[in-house]
């Protein structure tokens, strides 16, 4: 057993988990991120471009950079920095990040107006693979592999530990970690019972997630057996069958997609009739107004039909997509967690365990830094679309509003470097970055490996 152990930590770090999913964040998120940006104003905007209000002027979002970690002296000089040099002149250990933003004027893409432009910095793990003291970087250099012994070599040379598992960062020359986060799993189905107003209501809840956006959804059956729906942004519950019809589907869909046990159908055709006889929603139409009242009450007609359009596009589970042709796929959904609320509520189901490892999942560095760069990058399109828009209105032409000067990396890199010292991230939460425990190596690892539950 011993050798297998031995084994497999020659092959792997013990803080692997935090190192590859910083790479995966590098090498595959960033440009997932710049891809999806969309920043403007309207409906059905295209992703990957600012949409300035500007009448066909538009934005487009090319491929990210990220350089290696780099120090700029008094002088203006730029060289590479180790790790070490940060330490003892209490640095940030960080890289410049490029992306290219290449000008669509009526709707021709002006490829010779493309420009490359630094938008901040971005702190960079120790031993990932951007990282100068890395293997990686290292074989780079030398241009061929290393063996264990010379790698070891170049590390002490570079005043490196070569015991030094890494996976922290070094911020202001503090060596921070990222805590790994126990969150429950997005996009599951989760049912439960809950003791309220003194008697067993049954539910069935569902985080919906899709880039950084998370929206919680819960459908319970009350006392009378109606079956109804909770929505973000929507002060008062909605009942389930309403929010089907508005989806788009009829009477038969909504029984097909719910009925699973001959006790199941009396509820759903129960249901059925007290939206028809109680609230006099027949039809898609009929449903579209209900909600429209509930949400936006004593508006315009037009107004509440937006709000609505909104609220069944992209409020309600967004991991299924936000466009109008999604909605039968999220009404079938909605329509499966009735089901389920009624099949726990009769036997036919048990509860989901919260508790239970599968319907849990762990944020780690890569996925923390992901939430922290949407933030930040988002923050810095808008404000260069803003200076876009000032610029145009003060006469200059399309062709010539220069994005360079106009990009300000301080609105990137203060977000940044606020959550990375503070420990205060992106949704409010607190303590995510911390000082590295060096009291004693085994002090280190344990603080690199902890997990921390809010649930």
């Amino acid at each position: 057993m011993r050798e297998v152990i031995d084994a497999f930590y020659r092959e792997r770090s013990i803080v692997n988990h935090q190192i590859a999913s910083y790479n995966d964040f590098l090498e595959r998120r960033l440009q997932d991120i710049v891809s999806s940006t969309r920043i403007g104003e309207g409906e059905g905007l295209e992703r990957g471009y600012i949409h300035p209000e500007i009448e066909g002027y538009k934005v487009k979002l090319g491929k990210i950079k990220v350089g290696r970690p780099t120090v700029k002296e008094a002088t203006g000089e730029e060289h590479p920095i180790t790790p070490m040099e940060a330490r003892l002149r209490d640095l940030t250990y960080e890289a410049p990040v490029s992306v290219e933003f290449i000008p669509v004027i009526d709707g021709e893409v002006q490829e010779d107006l493309l420009e490359e432009v630094k938008i901040g910095s971005l702190p960079i793990m120790i031993k990932s693979k951007k990282c100068n003291i890395s293997r990686e970087m290292l074989e780079e250099e030398a241009g061929r592999k290393l063996s264990d012994e010379e790698y070891e070599k170049k590390l002490i040379e570079l005043q490196e530990d070569p015991l030094d598992p890494g996976g922290y960062f070094i911020i202001n020359g503090t060596e921070r970690v990222l805590i790994t986060l126990e969150d429950l799993a997005s996009n599951r189905v989760l049912t439960e019972k809950t003791n309220r107003y003194g008697y067993e209501v049954e539910t069935a809840q569902v985080f919906s997630q899709r880039e950084g956006f998370r929206s919680l959804i819960v459908v319970e059956k009350r006392k009378d057996g109606m079956l109804m729906t909770t929505l973000p942004n929507v002060a008062s519950q909605i009942p389930l069958i309403i929010i089907l019809k508005a989806l788009g589907l009829d009477n038969n869909s909504i029984f097909n997609n719910m009925a699973s046990y001959p006790e199941t159908e009396v509820f759903i055709l129960a249901n059925i009739e007290a939206c028809e006889d109680e609230y006099e929603v027949i039809t898609e139409e009929d449903a579209i107004d209900f909600i429209g009242k509930k949400i936006a009450g004593g508006q315009a007609k037009e107004y509440r039909r937006e709000r609505v359009n909104e609220l069944l596009d992209r409020t309600i589970l967004p991991h299924l997509g936000n466009e109008q042709k999604d909605r039968i796929r999220k009404g079938i959904f909605l329509a499966r967690m009735g089901e389920a609320v009624l099949e726990l509520a009769l036997g036919y189901r048990r509860e989901d365990d919260k508790d239970h490892y599968a319907n849990k999942r762990l944020k780690l560095a890569g996925d923390l830094m992901e939430d922290l760069f949407r933030v930040a990058f988002v923050a810095l399109c808008k404000d260069l679309k803003y200076q876009l828009e000032r610029l145009y209105a003060r006469g200059k032409s399309k062709e010539e509003l220069k994005i360079k000067p106009y990009v300000r990396h301080d609105v990137f890199d203060q977000r940044i470097h606020h959550a990375m010292a503070t420990g205060n991230w992106v949704g409010g939460r607190t303590g995510v970055s911390q000082l590295l425990d060096r009291t004693s190596n085994l002090s280190t690892i344990s603080h690199l490996r902890r997990i921390t539950s809010p649930l």
